[in-house]
């Protein structure tokens, strides 16, 4: 290939022949949507999507491709994504609105081609759920700076609907208006987490004496911003973007390595895989004795169960300072060892979900 036109053709009859390749794929796949709807399996499976990626990319490195696993994954989930949408067209729903967080970590797992369902709550998520009104459900469930979403887990302490995957997004702030200047900024929008992280900032430019207005997302501090050029807005690029107002600088938060934790919820259980993790909620017994959660964490020690996360919550249906614990453990609930301590404390754990290991630092 000498010339410009020269690869264009033949890039044009590679492009022919990944079609054929991609149609070849959704016969097949449309097939499995059929042997599912029979059997009643799920259509989503985040152990066999994450499986297929790992293999791709040590065969992409192994034959010395260009192409490294982000790159491998951000093509192969679209495609995941569109092969779900052809065996069985699912809602999703997700702590909106449009442009939010969330909303990119909801795109991100289902793709451009979901029916999605912006709800202004994460109680609005579940009960959306629970009412059978979508399949599945993206929610924050905590922030590396700022810590646990307690709604969440209050919600999920009482809710039907269980974890099926997790995902790690990295959080970057933009900071949009369409004042002119500074100096004619009055107010500024934003969620109250997301001043939490950019205080920095916000000292840094002289905003410490301007109102800050909390709003229930960063996308609603974009889509008000957009209509009052005397204020700005801490939000995400895509939602400056997406609403028009023009961002002035990006990346402002005090941690640029903040990220959040989403997890994704539906109504059924995972197969086992080799890379599990588990979340359980505990009710101790004997919760106000001294070294009863000691005695409970012992158990599982004992099986060699990894533990990777232990949060405290109050307990809001016991009367005085009473606590539950949300735990994350590696291992699949059905996993002989894992029944074993559980079956030891049987009426003090309520199960979570067991769900493939996300990508991305242990917050």
């Amino acid at each position: 290939m000498k010339t410009l036109d020269e690869c264009r053709v033949v890039i044009d009859s590679i492009d022919d022949e990944i079609l054929e390749l991609l149609n070849k794929r959704m016969k097949v796949v449309e097939r499995v949507g059929e042997i599912k709807n029979d059997t009643g399996g799920a259509i989503y499976r985040p152990e066999r999507e994450k499986a297929i990626i790992e293999r791709l990319s040590e065969k992409s490195v192994k034959s010395g491709g260009l192409l490294n696993k982000n790159a491998i994954e951000a093509i192969f989930l679209e495609v995941f994504a569109v092969s779900r949408n052809l065996e069985l067209p699912e809602r999703i729903a997700y702590l909106g609105p449009e442009g939010s967080f969330t909303h990119q970590a909801a795109e991100s797992r289902f793709g451009a081609m979901s029916d999605y369902l912006s709800l202004g709550s994460i109680y609005s998520v579940f009960k959306t759920l629970e009412s059978k009104r979508a399949k599945f459900g993206v929610v924050p469930i905590e922030n590396s700076r700022d810590g646990i979403v307690g709604e969440t887990l209050d919600l999920l302490a009482k809710s039907s609907v269980k974890i099926v995957s997790e995902l790690y997004m990295p959080i970057h702030m933009s900071f949009a208006t369409k004042a002119r200047s500074l100096e004619d900024i009055k107010k500024i929008y934003s969620k109250d987490k997301g001043f939490g992280q950019c205080r920095e900032f916000l000292q840094e430019h002289g905003f410490a004496n301007i109102e800050l207005i909390p709003v229930e997302s960063t996308a609603k501090a974009a889509i008000l911003a957009a209509e009052d050029e005397n204020s700005a807005a801490i939000c995400s690029h895509i939602a400056a973007k997406l609403y028009g107002v023009p961002t002035m600088f990006d990346d402002i938060e005090d941690d640029i390595g903040s990220q959040t934790r989403f997890v994704i919820l539906s109504d059924f259980k995972n197969a086992i895989s080799s890379e599990d993790k588990t979340s359980i909620l505990v009710r101790l017994k004997d919760g106000i004795k001294a070294g009863s959660l000691v005695h409970f964490l012992q158990d599982f020690d004992e099986k060699n169960i990894n533990l990777s996360k232990i949060e405290s919550r109050p307990s809001k249906d016991e009367g005085g300072f009473g606590y539950w614990f949300f735990i994350d453990f590696y291992g699949h609930i059905d996993d002989d060892d894992i029944q074993s301590v559980l079956q030891k404390h049987d009426g003090e754990v309520t199960w979570l979900g067991s769900y493939t290991k996300g990508d991305g630092i242990e917050i």
